[in-house]
């Protein structure tokens, strides 16, 4: 990636107001350890990024630093336009950032419609008396997850521990349409799913950008990544490494790329 120390000023302002995500220099410390060093990343509206980059690259602490988990130490993060402080995934969901973790963070032991909704639980009552209105959120999750392909899942107020991997993907990306994200994270996706599921996923992955979504896809594997993806950012401890457009590459030189032998 173009570092922002040789972009002039005016340039710098254009993409910060065009890019829905424009990170600069971005610096983040545990201690002694540098995790990541000036690192720049940007993805422009309604595209979808691959973030490649070996075990211990910096992939899933530069996320976290997007979306509020880590502080940074040093650098700038804009979102749509605005300079961002995020102080908790929270703050950054709050604007359109959604993002599931490897783990998926979904609560096996409730239902299916409360981890659709969870932390925007709808109720009904009044101001004095409030209660889940459990009907509604089960008939908008089924909706909404039919949508995205899951028409044959059981009932909404069964718990998701029966759920298969890509199941419990397609309950992010059904979650992150409903709610109107502009931005979809996904830290490593396909992990552990069958092929089939894995097609499945990376086609919900086209169907989001189709929908205007922007996406982040965090992955090891550069022919999933090479499927889906419209650019190409690598780490390589804790530092941008390379920029590339699809165009510009394939999926057998990403792997050289990200093996740093290219």
């Amino acid at each position: 990636m173009t570092g922002a120390a040789s972009i002039t000023q005016e340039e710098r302002d254009k993409k910060i107001r065009e890019y829905l995500v424009y990170m600069e220099n971005v610096t983040v410390r545990f201690g002694k350890v540098v995790a990541l060093r000036d690192v720049n990343f940007s993805v422009k509206k309604n595209e979808v990024v691959g973030l490649l980059g070996d075990n211990g690259a910096g992939k899933s602490t530069l996320i976290k630093a997007l979306n509020g988990y880590h502080q940074v130490d040093g650098g700038e993060i804009y979102f749509n336009g605005e300079r961002t402080n995020f102080q908790s995934p929270r703050d950054a969901r709050d604007v359109g950032i959604e993002t599931a973790y490897q783990d998926l963070a979904l609560v096996n032991l409730m239902s299916i419609s409360r981890n659709f909704f969870l932390g925007r639980e709808l109720v009904m009552g009044n101001r004095f008396f409030k209660f889940l209105d459990k009907r509604k959120m089960d008939e908008v999750a089924a909706h909404s997850l039919a949508e995205v392909g899951l028409r044959n899942i059981r009932e909404m107020h069964e718990t998701v521990n029966f759920l298969s991997g890509g199941e419990r993907q397609a309950i992010a990306i059904g979650r992150a349409s409903y709610f109107g994200a502009k931005l979809l994270i996904l830290d490593e996706p396909t992990a552990a799913l069958s092929v089939a599921e894995t097609e499945w996923v990376l086609r919900l992955v086209s169907e989001a950008k189709e929908k205007g979504l922007s996406v982040i896809i965090i992955t090891h594997n550069a022919y999933e990544a090479y499927e889906v993806s419209d650019r190409f950012v690598v780490l390589q401890h804790g530092k941008n490494y390379a920029d590339l457009k699809r165009e510009e590459t394939n999926a057998k030189e990403l792997i050289e790329v990200i093996a740093g032998r290219k």
